[in-house]
């Protein structure tokens, strides 16, 4: 149990490989790990480009 809400169980263990069950409330995001290292990879990549920002600014008539 993590926090009283989140349950981890194993599911399944066969040789080295083992299934894991994630319950957890709806608004509690899991993700393995290498999809949330892309989500901050792609999060970082778009906080950095401010000239897409700038050009949508620009289309739209802002200051």
């Amino acid at each position: 149990m993590i926090n009283n809400d989140i349950e981890i169980t194993v599911l399944d263990i066969k040789g080295e490989q083992v299934k894991i069950g994630i319950a957890a409330p709806k608004q509690v995001p899991v993700y393995r790990k290498e999809v949330y290292v892309q989500i901050q990879e792609a999060n970082k990549e778009a906080a950095g480009n401010t000239a897409a920002f700038e050009s949508l600014k620009d289309l739209l008539g802002g200051e």
